[in-house]
């Protein structure tokens, strides 16, 4: 048996990735499970990885977020049995506490091969179980984007109700923020360039909407929103361009989650309204296993769902990308396997 998989090309990008057949994964050693991947989705690093923005190997199999089932499993493994529904994590050597390394060489889809393949046998603590109720296609959008959200709200930060949380756009990474920010009783002030999206926004708890492109002053309004006083934290998935806009908007001691870098990767910052307003910038890369966990658990208790924009096939995986590239949008884009 075969199995399907899609490969970057070289040079990188979207018009040279290409399908490849690999051979059969054969059955899984001591602590390692094989698993029918069935769902991938979308982030901004495997766009990066695709379009050769950040250096991948010709050949890689990129994708860093993969759900499926589990077909068998090796000696040792107590987690797991076959049937099981689970989900990958993004980092395969950080199992709790502090991030380990700067690096991505153990991450799927860029450092070693990622999820858009079939099948694959990997060590047991690759993956997590799914969330209860969570389709595989759901599963899917929690590893990478799913847990950004929840790391920056809950594990650099303690995000309790009657706070109030700024989120930047529509993508993967925003939608989570805003649902996580409202299951835990928080405020929150949403952006975008379009009026619609900031409707659907609304329909999922925005209590308010600033759209950027007509109010470019954004972290004033912010301010004005909050009575001159200014947001808890901001979920700042732009980077070097939004950045002193969300200083702006957040208060005196409060804290923004760097997490993007979608309007520039590098750019001045005024220091001054850095140290005067007191702000905690930390920037972060996903979370642990640990974190992982609880934030299944957490999404299980509240019963939160991710809001899935669009469904691709594995083998259109570059039409997904494109229609990533367009920002039309509004959550998780699928990859179906």
């Amino acid at each position: 048996m075969t199995v399907n998989a899609i490969r970057v090309g070289s040079p990188a990008s979207l018009d040279t990735l290409y399908l490849d057949t690999l051979p059969d994964c054969g059955q899984p050693g001591p602590g390692e499970i094989r698993v029918r991947l069935r769902a991938s989705s979308l982030n901004f690093h495997d766009y990066a990885v695709v379009t050769g923005m950040l250096p991948a190997a010709a050949g890689r199999i990129p994708m860093s977020d993969g759900a499926g089932e589990v077909l068998g499993v090796g000696d040792g493994v107590t987690e797991f049995k076959a049937g099981d529904a689970v989900v990958s994590t993004f980092f395969t050597d950080w199992d709790a506490g502090p991030p380990k390394s700067a690096a991505f060489t153990t991450v799927p889809g860029d450092g070693i091969d990622g999820y858009a393949r079939e099948e694959v046998v990997a060590p047991a603590h690759w993956f997590t179980r799914a969330p209860s109720g969570y389709s595989h296609a759901e599963a899917a959008t929690l590893t990478c984007a799913g847990l950004t959200a929840w790391r920056a709200l809950f594990v650099d930060n303690a995000i309790k109700p009657g706070d109030t949380v700024l989120v930047q756009g529509t993508g993967g990474v925003s939608v989570f923020a805003l649902q996580l920010a409202k299951a835990a009783g928080a405020r929150v002030i949403a952006t975008s360039s379009s009026d619609e999206k900031l409707e659907r926004l609304r329909s999922l708890g925005a209590d308010e909407t600033i759209n950027y492109k007509t109010q470019t002053a954004w972290g004033m309004k912010a301010l004005d929103l909050t009575a001159g006083i200014g947001v808890d934290c901001v979920v700042e998935i732009g980077g070097a361009g939004t950045l002193d806009q969300s200083m702006m908007a957040t208060r005196v001691g409060g804290h923004i989650a760097l997490i993007g870098v979608l309007a520039g990767f590098a750019g001045p910052v005024q220091t001054a309204l850095l140290m005067a307003k007191n702000l905690r910038v930390q920037g972060l890369t996903v979370a642990s296993r640990a974190d992982h966990l609880r934030m299944i658990a957490g999404i299980e208790a509240n019963g939160i769902k991710p809001v899935i924009d669009r469904h691709f096939p594995l083998a259109d995986l570059a039409g997904a990308f494109r229609h990533q590239e367009s920002g039309r949008h509004f959550g998780k884009i699928v990859i179906d396997i």
